[in-house]
């Protein structure tokens, strides 16, 4: 193990906004599939999350605000009291740990499959997603989503407004509203997704307007203090497509003031590059805490430092906090890894996500836990 001397603002105590943070790590959200069928959490979750504790902040992988939302298998759920109860585990057992925890609510949209949710998927348009998705059976052809109607948005928006009550009552401190990667929100921004005619569709105004409403939604229901958002500018996940480098400057020159007007207490950017103009004006633009992803490579392998160099360059262009994903799967102790300079465990991407059980997901050793079989 190698002690660094040098002090990494990463490892800073600050603030969210009435919430004291550590430092200024956060664990992401990453699916891992390891809920029970019917969403609830499962004590492999209780343990995954209690041993991240350590992180500034603990956002939850994606989870669904009602059932149509659905994505893939043993994907967790946030609309019955059973799943309230399951994550109260999660919450209680990270708690007791030290650590803090917000709920991702996620809605799949066209990324979701009948035999994953037993219906048929909603989305702005009946554009499919142009690849396959895992389902129980295996991978199977995507199905042409059925066009939400101006009733469907207004129940989704209800739906993610009650997610987040239910968050709080299961003891999070708060939630992020999924609008990014090519799920249901960013299907309404993305211009090859959303080909309506009525006021949800066409213009950049019309194409923030669902996005602008679920926040809306759920600052109402729980207080801008506990909600923050997740974006993804110019990410093409899913198939989704902004269209042209000045589609998606325009896009989110008008999405990201109208959800500061909201006063969420973040906004979460994935693949942040401190570099590109567009990052730099969202930094300029955005008043609150700004949560920055820094751009690894999509795909390729995991930096040896697991990002922290990419992050303290993140921090000293203006970003507040930094979220390590990979990283943090493969390390459950990351933040003091990354603290001492000790070397980081390699990601076993083999175990990804659909294993189900605790191999590749509870089974990364700490340090105190490599010591111990030396």
């Amino acid at each position: 193990m190698t002690n660094t001397t040098a002090v990494s603002r990463l490892f800073e105590s600050t603030t969210l906004g009435p919430l004291a943070l550590p430092n200024r790590l956060v664990m992401p959200p990453l699916t891992r599939n390891r809920a029970a069928a019917d969403g609830v959490p499962r004590p492999l979750m209780v343990t995954h999350y209690a041993q991240r504790a350590t992180a500034g902040l603990i956002i939850t992988e994606g989870t669904t605000p009602n059932a149509v939302g659905q994505t893939y298998p043993n994907i967790p759920g946030i609309h019955s009291d059973a799943h309230v109860a399951g994550w109260r585990a999660v919450t209680d057992a990270v708690r007791a740990e030290g650590g803090r925890m917000f709920l991702q609510i996620q809605h799949g949209g066209r990324v979701g499959h009948p035999d994953n949710s037993g219906l048929r998927p909603v989305a702005p348009s009946p554009v499919a997603l142009p690849e396959t998705i895992h389902t129980p059976t295996g991978r199977q052809e995507s199905v042409v989503p059925r066009e939400m109607t101006a009733d469907d948005i207004r129940e989704t928006v209800a739906d993610f407004a009650a997610a987040a009550r239910r968050a709080v009552d299961a003891g999070f401190e708060g939630v992020e509203v999924h609008a990014a990667n090519g799920h249901l929100l960013h299907q309404f921004l993305a211009k090859n997704t959303n080909r309506r005619t009525d006021a949800y569709g066409g213009p950049v105004e019309n194409r923030v307007r669902f996005v602008v409403e679920v926040v809306r939604a759920v600052v109402d229901a729980i207080g801008a203090d506990r909600v923050g958002v997740r974006i993804s500018p110019g990410v093409t996940v899913n198939g989704v497509d902004e269209g042209t480098a000045q589609d998606t400057d325009d896009l989110y020159a008008a999405l990201v003031p109208a959800l500061a007007a909201l006063g969420p207490v973040y906004l979460h950017v994935i693949f942040a590059d401190p570099e590109q103009p567009l990052y730099r004006r969202i930094r300029a633009a955005w008043p609150n805490t700004l949560i920055a992803n820094p751009a690894l490579g999509f795909g390729g392998p995991l930096p040896a430092d697991g990002g922290k160099a990419a992050g303290e360059r993140l921090l000293e262009a203006g970003a507040d906090l930094i979220s390590l994903g990979r990283a943090f799967l493969a390390n459950p102790d990351l933040v003091e890894r990354l603290r001492t300079g000790a070397p980081l465990n390699p990601l076993r991407e083999t175990d990804w996500m659909y294993s189900g059980d605790a191999t590749g997901y509870n089974d990364y050793p700490t340090l105190a836990g490599s010591a111990a079989l030396v």
